[in-house]
């Protein structure tokens, strides 16, 4: 259902122009009354599924920024499966839960890409000049299993 407001000035903007400029006044109302309306959610059969992948981080100097593990991440999926494959892999680094202490943190990625992506991580070798290697340490379908399994195991 359209909002009083926008109904109201609709019909005065209407009715103040001429007939030419009614037709993309029109379009423009329809456009605003469009970007309103709320979607339905996607059925969860139709969703993407994910995976967590927990990961290590070993070097000899500890990394502390999340940012610049991320994009060691991206780099390698980038090189080793291309635009298209890390677009397909959907990963998403988290970055906020990141542990500088353990030099572990998580991703998500879909289910059909983590063989993919777990190849991925042996292409990054270095992050800020620092010789690193990443190690998977594993693969969860919910997030708070891997944080207790993978991450708070060793903790």
């Amino acid at each position: 259902m359209a909002h009083p407001t926008i109904t109201f000035k609709y019909h005065y903007a209407i009715s103040c122009i001429n007939r030419e400029k009614r037709k993309e006044v029109t379009q423009f109302f329809s456009y605003i009354e469009m970007i309103n309306t709320k979607l339905k959610p996607v059925l969860p059969s139709l969703r993407e599924k994910k995976r967590y992948l927990v990961f290590e981080v070993v070097s000899k100097e500890k990394i502390n920024d999340a940012e610049q593990v991320s994009n060691a991440i991206w780099n390698a999926s980038l090189q080793f499966l291309g635009q298209l494959g890390a677009a397909k892999a959907g990963i998403i680094v988290l970055n906020n839960k990141w542990d500088p202490k353990l030099q572990k943190g998580i991703m998500r990625v879909s289910h059909k890409h983590v063989d993919a992506v777990k190849a991925a991580l042996i292409f990054a070798d270095k992050i800020d000049n620092k010789d690193v290697i990443f190690r998977s340490l594993g693969v969860s379908g919910i997030l708070r299993k891997a944080e207790n399994r993978f991450l708070k195991a060793a903790a």
